[in-house]
């Protein structure tokens, strides 16, 4: 018996006698890897020596900043993040964008994009999604949908020089991302969303994007911050949302997902992929600890996994401290860093606006990990520490 590789879940019934037997298959249901962590608390937690700089702190204008990623282009860093009035993803977010030689001093913020009108004079809402390079061109990702979190789509603008950009270019797929593009073994290229994970083999990042899921796809027509809980509801879920993979030599992706809301219970859930990304085992809970937050994953140079994010349970939502969690085989993270836990002070009070160290985006440059956070979702900040400290 063949099973198509787009089932993700079928049922086999076949009568035997006055019998009914019956063979149920799960994609990915068996062998499945434990992806774990041993974080308890902060205490006696090694702090890495850091370097911090502010990218933008806003002083009367432009006061919700979040989703913040950055880059190396073409000799300057660039950084891009979502960029509002004074709410979270209000109509009129923008993404903003500033870049630095040194990764100290920065541009004044301008802005990458802006949102197309809704109705009469409302304006939709745009969020940062992250970056792609190929050859001598930089792509910038963002989503855009409506103020009911309505008609969502992708969006990509190209660069040569980080600084002027193209025209957006409709990549044809409704997700609002949590993620940038990021390349597996075999070139291709794929994008967490919340519960999506759509992949291309366009090496470019700009056409060919074809959406799957761990959910059926009678289950989801788009994917934004609103859309993840009803498919997870009809199955007996917790709301599951904003993905970050890893992939480990034998092939398998593994992608781990935040619990939010009333489902949070401290914990990570994990789902898999065995075939490049095209089908995803249901997802479980994982003895993985988190503060109900983003977070990401990584591989450093040396072929150890690492993560950047909020593992501490204690103080919830309050996204403190900012921890580095470094695994040698990709499934226990054992090893613990604080690389960030002093506070940062809200100027202006706002909607969701809150969390010291929220939506940690990192890479690796030149033997120094950078790590870029916004701060109370207003400011937004960078780290540097080399790897030479783990």
């Amino acid at each position: 018996m063949f099973l198509n590789q787009t089932i993700r879940q079928s049922v086999f019934c076949y009568p035997i006698t006055t019998t009914i037997f019956c063979l149920c298959f799960h994609f990915n249901s068996f062998a499945q890897k434990i992806v774990s962590n041993t974080y308890v608390s902060a205490t006696g937690l090694k702090h890495l020596a850091i370097e911090r700089n502010m990218i933008y702190e806003p002083s009367d204008n432009w006061m919700y900043s979040h989703h913040p990623y950055i880059t190396f282009f073409k000799n300057k860093f660039i950084a891009a993040w979502s960029n509002g009035l004074k709410d979270e993803d209000n109509p009129g977010q923008r993404v903003a964008f500033s870049s630095s030689v040194d990764c100290v001093k920065w541009s004044a913020p301008k802005a990458l994009a802006s949102p197309s009108v809704y109705k009469n004079d409302t304006l939709n809402v745009l969020t940062a999604v992250g970056f792609h390079q190929f050859n001598d061109t930089l792509v910038a990702y963002f989503g855009e949908y409506s103020p009911h979190k309505t008609n969502t789509k992708l969006w990509a603008k190209t660069s040569t020089d980080g600084e002027h950009w193209s025209e957006p270019i409709d990549l044809n797929i409704p997700v609002n991302a949590n993620l940038g593009p990021q390349k597996i073994a075999n070139g291709r290229l794929i994008i967490s969303g919340n519960f999506t994970f759509s992949y291309t083999d366009d090496y470019r990042g700009l056409s060919g994007w074809k959406m799957t899921s761990f959910y059926p796809d009678t289950a989801y027509k788009e994917d934004n911050p609103a859309t993840f809980y009803a498919p997870a509801a009809k199955r007996n879920l917790p709301p599951l949302c904003e993905a970050s993979f890893f992939q480990t030599d034998d092939g398998t992706i593994q992608a781990l997902l935040r619990v939010t809301g009333n489902g949070w219970k401290g914990r990570l859930w994990r789902t898999e992929s065995k075939d490049n990304g095209i089908n995803w085992s249901l997802p479980v809970e994982a003895p993985f600890s988190d503060n109900d937050s983003k977070f990401h994953f990584g591989r450093l140079p040396d072929k150890r996994f690492y993560y950047a994010g909020i593992p501490d349970t204690l103080n919830h939502y309050g996204r403190t401290p900012l921890v580095l969690s470094i695994s040698a085989d990709g499934q226990s993270f054992n090893q613990h860093f604080i690389i960030a836990d002093e506070n940062y002070n809200l100027k202006k009070e706002g909607l969701w606006k809150g969390g010291q160290y929220g939506y940690p985006y990192s890479f690796v440059h030149k033997g120094n990990m950078y790590v870029i956070i916004s701060r109370q979702k207003e400011a937004i900040e960078v780290i540097r520490f080399n790897l030479s400290q783990f």
